[in-house]
């Protein structure tokens, strides 16, 4: 028992010391990304993310280098009926992806301009709830009283309205309403509306999980040394508490960023965002619908599309959330 007891000891120790001798002279940082990339779904779901924001990006340049436009039709592949030429949709070299039924637009244009207004949306969205917070987050947890209280209070107040319901009833009167103060028109004006209803109830979410770490923090031996130093209310939040929330507001945007997406595309398939002759993918798999029991391909790449994006981001979610947990270190 005792040579047993000896070896298992030996090794525990050296286990230690190889954890150990990994994770000295390197900064969180640097920790972060090494559990990052041996995350299996990490870096593969960063490339795709990234090639597809930047594909988005410069949708424009792609479409006029590969001769394509997402509003051009091709009346010649489609039959008398309206469906497309060929099997599976039409796919074929001149249209990889198929031929859109009844139009005849090429699915893939399509598919990369369509992706360009769900993402702006998407991303605005994420962007600015984020913002706002954080900054209520904050306001709440560090001065706590009456702020807290207040913000509190209409955050309930928030979070007790039935946000889908809000968004279908008030589409119709608040879309006209921008459209006759002259802010915006037509499918201008229906993005608008979908990314400022989006954001007035997505920040509550955060703001709470912001405020409930802030409590935690401001009490910390570094926040109260430097408060002793005559450090203000400006310094200590910029210096001291949002450096310590980073983690955190990047996970919540990995995270939000698909489920915004995928609120896009459901107001877009109930009619409430983009009409055509612009594309989202909602509009997209709305349209698919028609054509589902003749044309299934087309239902199947729009659908699988939207999925394929929004399990990519929430993988890459995932990863980052485990890299940026030092709990999650391997050996």
């Amino acid at each position: 028992m005792g040579i047993f007891s000896t070896c298992a000891d030996g090794l525990l120790i050296g286990v230690m010391k190889t954890v150990v001798a990994s994770v000295i002279g390197r900064t969180p940082r640097q920790l972060a990304w090494r559990r990052f990339r041996r995350n299996r779904f990490g870096l593969p779901t960063l490339i795709i993310s990234a090639t597809l924001i930047v594909v988005t990006v410069v949708a424009p340049f792609i479409g006029g280098l590969l001769g394509i436009d997402g509003r051009e039709r091709f009346p010649e592949t489609l039959s008398s009926r309206g469906m497309p030429i060929g099997n599976f949709g039409g796919i074929s070299w001149a249209h990889p992806l198929g031929i859109e039924p009844g139009i005849g637009h090429d699915l893939l244009a399509r598919l990369i301009f369509g992706a360009r207004i769900s993402f702006f949306v998407a991303l605005i969205t994420t962007i600015l709830s984020i913002a706002i917070g954080v900054v209520a987050g904050i306001m709440m947890g560090f001065f706590r009283g009456r702020v807290d209280s207040t913000i509190g209070r209409f955050i309930d107040f928030l979070l007790a309205f039935p946000s889908f319901f809000m968004i279908v009833a008030l589409s119709l009167p608040m879309v006209q309403r921008l459209e006759k103060s002259g802010i915006a028109e037509g499918n201008t004006a229906r993005m608008l509306y979908l990314v400022l209803i989006l954001i007035f109830f997505g920040w509550p979410y955060l703001a709470r999980v912001i405020r409930s770490q802030v409590l935690s923090i401001r009490e910390r031996d570094y926040v109260m040394a430097a408060r002793a130093l005559g450090a203000s209310n400006t310094r200590i939040i910029f210096k001291e508490i949002l450096p310590n929330l980073w983690s955190t507001i990047i996970v919540y945007f990995s995270l939000a960023l698909p489920g915004y997406l995928t609120a896009e595309a459901v107001f877009s398939f109930l009619g409430l965002g983009i009409q055509p002759p612009d594309a989202s993918w909602g509009l997209l798999i709305s349209d698919s619908i028609k054509y589902v029991m003749n044309e299934p391909t087309y239902f199947f790449i729009t659908t699988l599309s939207l999925i394929f994006v929004v399990l990519t981001f929430n993988l890459l979610g995932d990863a980052v959330r485990d890299a940026l947990d030092p709990k999650s270190e391997t050996t």
